[in-house]
């Protein structure tokens, strides 16, 4: 076994989702303040940023429900870029309603932007370089997604956003002559959604480029399903569990667990494992590689699904009733390497492997010599005493430990409202002392850990309580709406919590230089 201190060298850094950042137009965007952003992360020695799925956003808004895999999340264009191309003007930006600054808007700002996205696509049309560019880009082989998409959003605002095993028969079924229609009928909002991916990506590179340039690199995220309303199922159903019409016959969940007592019923469908075995995993080879072509490093989200995956009948109303079949193990990852031309311990992978009894994961996990997680909101549960894996002191180099996830309440949160007595004093007596700043004792033992990573979501740098918490699994409605302040990313970080995050990295080995 060769060593990857080369891809997770011990380092810090810090969780925050893009449409999390400040800004005037209703969510965060890729624009000044994404910057902004990475000068805090460089300044205070950090050199990891983490985001969730960046992926286009459908019902609820969660990034992990996207319409696609492969295609950007169009909500994160940064409109003041777009005046910057002289496609809108300042004046027509001010024209704005009034958003609010701590929670995105989603209902509002999207409306907004999509009006401005058009009108910039309907100036850009009479741009002959930039329409050159646009489709150099679109015709690039890594772009095979690209038609196939735009038309699938297209046919969806046609039928009024309804899913796709909703639309005409022969468009469900994807008949030849139908789309050839569909094409026609909708070219203008098909080149319109092109347009859209390529100024998403153009301005998502570019500040990747940026993070790079300052150390810093990206941690992106693979659900390990993908939404059932997708472009991804539309277009390829057979590699899919579902029925004639194209509706699951089960979907993806966990059972009961600590985020909920009736289990979580994600509503994916799951994979028929066995055709992309037949086909070497060709559509998960390519979903990979699109996704490291965006982020340096990627975690996929229920790693333990590739070693037994629970299985829950379509009809029942909670996750209560699955059961745990067979997933499809090594044999994925040995394709994996091959299709991305890298050794097999040379993934660039982080494995989500939270949860309980992991059974055989642990063993696919090592022997892939992934970093697994540990979480220290979770490691001062009485009921596993010191055996407790997410302890400071039971934790492994090869892992990245959080002081808490997008799912878990913020420390503050936690602390106040959902540690147990026992929690709390088993904490004080770990730490030899009473707790005032329990965000920043997290952070302190995050940072000393043995682990190489180490990753703090930025509301418990800022040491905010539960109302900045990100999302609650298993709550549909109210998620993923937390935005910072413009004041939480200073341009000089002396004398704020980011320059307490700058010493306690540089105290524990983790900065950069």
């Amino acid at each position: 076994m060769t060593e990857h201190s080369d891809i997770f060298p011990r380092a810090s850094g810090v969780l925050l989702h893009p449409t999390s950042l400040p800004g005037p137009y209703g969510i965060g965007d890729l624009g000044a303040w994404a910057y902004r952003f990475v000068d805090c992360l460089a300044a205070a020695g950090q050199r990891v940023w983490q985001v969730l799925p960046l992926g286009p956003t459908g019902f609820g808004e969660s990034p992990y429900q996207a319409l696609s895999t492969f295609a950007g999340n169009t909500n994160l264009i940064s409109l003041d870029g777009l005046v910057a191309d002289g496609w809108l003007t300042a004046e027509e930006l001010a024209e704005r309603p009034y958003f609010s600054p701590r929670k995105c808007d989603y209902a509002a700002a999207i409306a907004f932007r999509d009006e401005m996205l058009s009108l910039a696509f309907d100036r850009f049309v009479r741009d002959r370089e930039a329409i050159a560019a646009c489709e150099a880009w679109g015709r690039h082989p890594d772009r095979w997604w690209l038609d196939d998409f735009a038309l699938f959003m297209a046919l969806k605002e046609y039928h009024g956003g309804r899913p796709w095993v909703d639309w005409t028969e022969s468009e469900v079924f994807r008949e030849k002559q139908a789309l050839a229609a569909a094409r026609n009928m909708h070219a203008t909002r098909i080149a319109e959604h092109r347009f859209r991916q390529w100024v998403f990506f153009r301005q998502w590179d570019a500040l990747r480029a940026y993070a790079n340039s300052k150390g810093i690199r990206i941690v992106g995220d693979i659900p390990i399903y993908v939404a059932h309303d997708s472009a991804d199922v539309w277009v390829n159903p057979e590699l899919f569990d579902l029925d004639f019409y194209g509706r699951p016959n089960f979907i993806a969940g966990v059972p009961p667990d600590y985020f909920s007592a009736t289990g979580q019923r994600w509503g994916n469908p799951l994979y028929l494992w066995e055709e992309h075995q037949r086909t070497g995993y060709a559509w998960w080879i390519r979903r990979v590689r699109a996704t490291l072509q965006m982020v340096d490093i990627v975690r996929i989200d229920h790693f333990r699904g590739f070693d037994l995956y629970y299985k829950i009948p379509a009809d029942r109303p909670t996750a209560q009733g699955g059961r745990w079949v067979n997933g499809p193990k090594i044999g994925f990852f040995r394709a994996l390497s091959a299709g991305l031309g890298r050794e097999l311990d040379q993934l660039p992978i982080i494995a989500e492997d939270l949860g309980d009894d992991l059974g055989e994961a642990v063993t696919l996990r090592d022997n892939l010599r992934l970093p697994g997680m540990a979480i220290l909101q979770f490691a001062f549960s009485s009921y596993e005493g010191e055996e407790n894996r997410f302890l400071p002191h039971n934790h492994v180099p090869n892992m990245v430990v959080y002081t808490g996830t997008h799912d878990n309440n913020t420390v503050w949160g936690w602390w106040t409202n959902e540690s147990s007595p026992g929690e709390r004093e088993h904490l004080r007596r770990y730490v030899g002392r009473d707790i005032d700043e329990p965000n920043w004792e997290l952070i302190q033992m995050g940072m000393a850990s043995p682990a190489h990573t180490f990753i703090v979501p930025l509301q418990d740098v800022l040491g905010l309580g539960a109302t900045a918490r990100m999302n609650k699994p298993g709550v549909p409605a109210g998620q993923w709406r937390w935005r910072c302040l413009p004041d939480d990313l200073p341009q000089d970080i002396a004398g704020t919590p980011w320059q307490r995050l700058a010493d306690l990295t540089r105290a524990h080995g983790r900065a950069q230089g």
